[in-house]
């Protein structure tokens, strides 16, 4: 019986090989976190600072979860955070920019 050596995962939010992955998970948990903030704050013109910031760092922060990720779950939850981020980052460049005045 090869199914009673290895642990049941299939209810774990995170790892799918029984393994803790505690600096991947906290990637995920960021990443997803600024794409959000990202996203929804694109709504609103007047946060463009806040939405492109966000959005930047949300996306090298994946980019370098991507790079260490090791299971599908943590992949999943970095790409849906990536797309946020970039969305939101793109958005809020074209409502103003990371300076947006500023600088000028």
């Amino acid at each position: 019986m090869a199914q009673a050596v290895h642990p049941n995962v299939a209810g774990s939010l995170f790892a799918t090989d029984g393994k803790s992955r505690p600096l991947q998970n906290a990637l995920m948990a960021i990443t997803l976190a600024l794409g959000l903030l990202s996203f929804i704050t694109s709504f609103f013109h007047g946060l463009h600072l806040l939405t492109a910031w966000s959005g930047l760092v949300g996306l090298a922060v994946g980019i370098y979860g991507q790079w260490i990720s090791v299971t599908t779950r943590e992949r999943f939850g970095l790409i849906l955070g990536l797309g946020a981020s970039g969305v939101g980052f793109m958005i809020g460049m074209a409502h103003g920019g990371l300076f947006g005045g500023l600088l000028s």
